[in-house]
């Protein structure tokens, strides 16, 4: 389960597909209605929130507006809630810059010309939920070499 911190408009669609389908399991997850992924490292953020269903609808939301952007038919309905009031949640920079790091090794061939378009890419967005603040990559991320 990867619940990205960059923002989705990043992502390929392989990406955002993926995103969609285990942003509603993490949903699940945080609701109670599914055994496994309960101490998924993905979830640590949300949980630590005082509403985490909430704060992965926001989420989902903004994945939602990404896929609706593109024309793909992603159901606002299957978002428990969410609330745009919210606070943002920190993000720490190189967590960002991990995650898009982490990206374009996986657009290099699986979409080549979305790799091109984003190889030179500087001042990386993070998801629209967060804000930057400085720091490393977050103590929850599991590293892949």
């Amino acid at each position: 389960m990867r619940l990205w911190s960059i923002h989705p408009s990043y992502l390929d669609t392989k990406g955002l597909l993926g995103v969609w389908r285990e942003g509603l399991l993490a949903q699940k997850v945080l609701m109670g209605l599914t055994r496994g992924y309960r101490n998924h490292p993905q979830l640590i953020r949300f949980k630590a929130t005082k509403d985490p269903v909430t704060y992965l609808g926001n989420y989902l939301y903004f994945i939602y507006l990404e896929g609706e952007r593109r024309g793909y038919n992603f159901k606002l309905e299957k978002i428990v809630r969410y609330d745009l009031s919210l606070p943002k949640l920190p993000v720490k920079r190189g967590q960002l810059e991990y995650e898009f790091q982490h990206l374009l090794k996986k657009l290099r061939w699986r979409d080549p010309d979305r790799y091109e378009l984003l190889k030179n890419e500087k001042n990386i967005q993070p998801h629209p939920i967060f804000f930057v603040i400085e720091g490393g990559i977050e103590s929850w991320e599991v590293i892949v070499k």
